[in-house]
């Protein structure tokens, strides 16, 4: 497990001039990850599955879930989805990925639509896992999705929390802080055209609290058997945290 990185969360941008960004920077999105990951975030989506082992007939939540990537990435993976429904705040996001799962004729299964993380339009008990992956940072309140995606768990379901992180590591981390600041903004800036949207990345990443004060979060709204899962050499971290079983 990482080591709690000190440097305290930002303050939030305003949820309407974020999705608006995720809007701008949509036509490009799946490349520009692929590109700026060197497609580590379709290993690190895929090795979500592994949390879900021995968990049959999902019902998943997926937030943020922008063009669907991380739904169909555990459907690649082997992961036993009933249902799965994609909910954001981008409807240019949302339009692509609404078009991806149509073409690999997903439609039945997997439904995206317009919706926050705070304020999840579910009841109770609702899914079985819930996922959000490189989302998380940029919600407005995160303590607040945090207890809206333990509220829609059944009990004993499973949250699944991939986030970009800082590495522990000080050559590590200083090389990965230097791409972030320096190599980051310039590349997605190139790609998509908007590089402020890429240099609100890098100080997102750096700011957004990770390792074990990530976990204190997820404690704090109510999961249980919380654990860490750093990846490549620290860069992302996958969070589980499980809702707590019926008495």
């Amino acid at each position: 497990m990482t080591t709690p990185d000190p440097t305290p969360a930002p303050s939030p941008a305003a949820p309407e001039s974020v999705w608006r960004m995720f809007d701008r920077i949509a036509p490009r999105y799946d490349l520009l990850n692929r590109v700026l990951s060197g497609r580590r975030d379709v290993a690190w989506r895929r090795r979500m599955a592994d949390d879900l082992r021995g968990r049959s007939a999902l019902r998943l939540l997926d937030l943020a879930t922008g063009t669907g990537d991380q739904i169909l990435h555990l459907l690649d993976a082997g992961a036993d989805l009933a249902s799965a429904v994609g909910i954001d705040m981008s409807e240019e996001m949302l339009a692509r990925g609404r078009e991806k799962v149509r073409q690999r004729g997903l439609a039945a299964r997997v439904d995206l639509r317009a919706g926050d993380a705070t304020q999840v339009s579910f009841p109770d008990a609702s899914f079985d896992a819930v996922t959000i992956s490189f989302g998380i940072r940029n919600v407005g309140d995160v303590p607040l999705a945090l207890r809206e995606m333990r509220r829609v768990l059944r009990p004993g379901g499973r949250a699944l929390i991939l986030e970009f992180s800082l590495p522990t590591r000080t050559l590590v981390r200083a090389g990965y802080v230097f791409y972030l600041r320096h190599l980051l903004p310039g590349i997605g800036g190139v790609v998509s055209g908007d590089s402020s949207a890429y240099r609100y990345l890098n100080r997102t990443i750096e700011a957004f609290p990770s390792g074990e004060a990530f976990c204190a979060l997820m404690r704090e709204a109510g999961f249980v058997q919380v654990a860490a899962q750093p990846l490549t050499l620290g860069v992302a971290t996958i969070y589980r945290g499980d809702a707590p079983s019926s008495a």
